[in-house]
């Protein structure tokens, strides 16, 4: 694995969270009260965006079905067997870093 710059530190104030692109895999990078977290960005669901979908706190809502999942673990809210692999963010000057493959 590898940092990637995903974004800059401005277009990710807190209570926010975006889409990121690395190759051809998309993650979710969430800013929740100042800090960063990412995990991956397909909901398992159908394959739903989930960096389109809405940010409650910890929980990230997926947009199609509303499948919840904790950016800080990758848990699924209901079912804890579920869950997403989450990636290490750093911050590099004014860029948003995310360790992914």
């Amino acid at each position: 694995m590898g940092f990637h710059k995903v974004a800059q530190v401005r277009d990710l104030p807190a209570g926010a969270m975006l889409d990121a692109t690395v190759g051809e895999k998309s993650y979710v990078v969430c800013n929740v009260g100042g800090e960063l977290h990412a995990m991956d960005g397909q909901c398992p669901h159908r394959g739903g965006p989930l960096g389109q979908g809405a940010l409650h706190g910890t929980t990230v809502v997926c947009p199609w079905h509303a499948w919840e999942f904790d950016c800080v673990s990758g848990r699924h809210d209901y079912n804890p067997a579920i869950r997403l692999q989450t990636f290490a963010v750093k911050v590099h000057g004014d860029d948003v870093m995310v360790d992914v493959p």
